[in-house]
């Protein structure tokens, strides 16, 4: 499973600690920054992280800034993305199961390291339901390119 992830600034430790996780599972990660703690600004990178999930350059995405809601805010502008905010691992296993989300993002000034871990491997082991479920998704995919 290919994982692309990347972060602001806020978000550079928990990105760490997640690509270190990752590593050591196996997964295939893609990591597009930012290398540096210099001041960056977070729609940049949840466009790109976004990109490669729709053009299927990886199959999930994850994004981490001071408290993750900037991201997914950016992130699900992006027609085809379905970001959640995420802070617990019941929300993780809800949004993957029930909203087949395909970003995860979550917040360095918000959890801990030891919870975004648990959080992350609840979302990526959890499959998406499907039935009742699909029609609520094909519902939010309809809202995407309408003026409201």
């Amino acid at each position: 499973m290919n994982i692309v992830i990347g972060s602001d600034h806020g978000g550079m430790n928990l990105k760490s600690t997640l690509v270190k996780y990752l590593k050591e599972n196996d997964y295939e990660v893609t990591d597009i920054g930012p290398y540096s703690f210099e001041s960056v600004d977070y729609p940049s990178y949840a466009v790109v992280v976004s990109n490669y999930v729709v053009n299927e350059q990886a199959d999930f995405g994850i994004l981490c800034c001071g408290t993750g809601i900037g991201m997914s805010i950016a992130a699900n502008k992006i027609k085809g993305i379905r970001a959640a905010v995420v802070g617990d691992t019941f929300s993780a296993e809800a949004t993957r199961a029930h909203n087949n989300s395909n970003v995860l993002c979550l917040g360095e000034r918000v959890i801990g390291e030891g919870l975004a871990v648990k959080i992350l491997e609840t979302w990526l082991n959890t499959n998406f339901e499907g039935g009742r479920h699909e029609r609520r998704i094909d519902k939010i995919s309809d809202l995407e390119g309408q003026d409201n």
